[in-house]
């Protein structure tokens, strides 16, 4: 299972910082090749607005997700540890258009390591911020918790709706897309799998 030791590793993006100017421009030539008038009162600000938006939007790149994690020192614990419904918005790599949802991010502890539940949270919102495909935005989930943590198992689902086929193409308003990753115990022992997915999705 590959640690995340460096913005390089589990897939993560190249390191780079926002360069305002170039989206600005990038802006204006958009605005223009659609047949608007980037200088007409409601949009002559629009190019900087969409710079600052994207400092926020972006920031995840280059960022590494595993910073995030604080490993911690609980003894004897080792029941599932699971954090619904945390909600995010990234940004469809193939339109530029947002996807959103929620995600569930379970594990099991292992050598009584655990971490502050606000981590999980914040590892999905770095994750997030980023041009991103949903399956590969789960995968970097499950894998920065399991190689930081090293914990028994990992299972991550994630469920989004997407603009770029809700506005667009099919046009298909409702409908959502789940995928998940199962890592380590959680992959190996069916009644260890189905009782996070009980948690998870309660009937």
């Amino acid at each position: 299972m590959p640690i995340v030791t460096s913005p390089k590793a589990a897939g993560a993006p190249r390191t780079g910082m926002p360069d305002p100017e170039k989206i600005r421009q990038a802006v204006r030539l958009l605005l223009e090749g659609i047949g608007e008038d980037p200088d007409r009162e409601g949009l002559r600000e629009t190019p900087e607005r969409f710079a600052r938006m994207c400092e926020e939007i972006y920031a995840g790149i280059g960022r590494n997700p595993g910073e995030v994690i604080k490993v911690l020192k609980e003894p004897d614990h080792d029941e599932i540890v699971l954090v619904k419904d945390i909600a995010f918005t990234s940004m469809c790599e193939h339109h530029l258009l947002p996807f959103s949802g929620k995600a569930h991010v379970a594990y099991l502890p292992a050598g009584s390591r655990i971490t502050g539940i606000s981590k999980l949270a914040r590892v999905v919102d770095v994750i997030a911020r980023r041009p991103q495909v949903q399956e590969r935005m789960t995968t970097m989930i499950a894998d920065c918790v399991m190689g930081t943590l090293r914990p028994k198992g990992v299972i991550v689902v994630v469920e989004a709706e997407h603009l770029c086929m809700t506005m667009r193409g099919v046009r298909k308003p409702g409908a959502s897309v789940t995928t998940s990753v199962v890592r380590g115990c959680f992959r190996k022992n069916p009644a260890t799998r189905a009782e996070a997915l009980s948690l998870i999705y309660p009937r």
